[in-house]
């Protein structure tokens, strides 16, 4: 029983790593990767420094206090500035895809949409005409046949 399920599972396997999405999404993970690396770098080196002309270089040194005392490993500390950093990464990634990947696609796709859409209306009236043209020529014939009969 075993072995009728073994080539199914594989099947579907193979099935599932050819699919174009599978591809996709590897690609779209491996660049997301490398874009992590260059977001980071932005945050560290342009928004941390503009962060830390008010007060500390490294987001990760803002924190409150929720205990009476924290020094040192001792009391309870929220790390806001590490969220903060993250938050930062995050929006400024979300901008550049959206702004440099998304509306820039969707402006392409939307291109030619519309050019197919024309071309699609184009057609639509070259048969309607060719249509209305026909149904003339019809007309025309059963008339030529109807006056030709009342003639015998």
């Amino acid at each position: 029983m075993s072995e009728k399920k073994d080539p199914s599972v594989w099947e579907g396997f193979k099935a599932f790593l050819m699919r174009g999405n599978v591809v996709d999404l590897a690609v779209a993970v491996v660049i997301g990767a490398a874009f992590t690396n260059i977001v980071n770098a932005v945050v560290k080196g342009i928004i941390n420094p503009v962060v830390g002309a008010i007060g500390t270089k490294n987001l990760d040194h803002y924190s409150s206090c929720l205990s009476s005392t924290c020094e040192g490993e001792q009391g309870i500390r929220i790390l806001w500035g590490s969220v903060l950093g993250a938050t930062l990464s995050f929006v400024i990634t979300a901008a550049v895809v959206y702004f440099l990947m998304v509306l820039p696609m969707a402006k392409y796709l939307g291109r030619l949409e519309a050019r197919r859409k024309a071309k699609e209306g184009t057609q639509e009236v070259i048969e309607v005409t060719e249509l209305e043209v026909l149904k003339e020529i019809r007309d025309a014939l059963v008339a030529q046949r109807g006056s030709g009969h009342d003639r015998r």
